[in-house]
């Protein structure tokens, strides 16, 4: 159902991605808000990686409850506070996809919503 599109006439995707993803016949899609680094109890964790580690466990638990998970990622759009070490950012990611690949794009940005906030991710799954 998922289709990794990667014409061989443009350049290789810079890091762990693909240029697109096809979808094809999809009986169920989850577009998610900005997920953002607010634990279960409220709480924000003060360092980049630590914030990529809540929220990828928030984006985890609503994949579980719409019965999807890692593998049915098609898009993920990270949005970093500049300034902020992408590394530990774009690892979360990894480790989280397990080597399943996406289309991804990576945004710096002057700030977000609130400013404990050091970055958020948005996704869009299909199955």
């Amino acid at each position: 159902m998922l289709r990794p599109v990667s014409p061989s006439s443009i350049a290789a995707p810079a890091a762990d991605y693909v240029h697109a993803m096809l979808v094809e016949a999809p009986r169920r899609w989850l577009h998610t808000s900005g997920v953002v680094p607010t634990a279960p109890d409220g709480t924000t964790p003060d360092g980049v990686a630590e914030q990529a580690d809540v929220v990828w466990g928030n984006i985890a638990a609503m994949l579980a409850d719409a019965e999807m998970g890692p593998v049915d990622v098609v898009s993920v759009v990270t949005y970093v506070v500049a300034g902020e070490d992408l590394a530990p950012v774009m690892a979360a990611r990894d480790r989280f996809l397990d080597g399943h690949l996406a289309a991804s794009t990576l945004v710096t940005v002057p700030g977000l919503a609130r400013p404990q906030w050091r970055m958020e991710v948005a996704i869009v799954a299909a199955r």
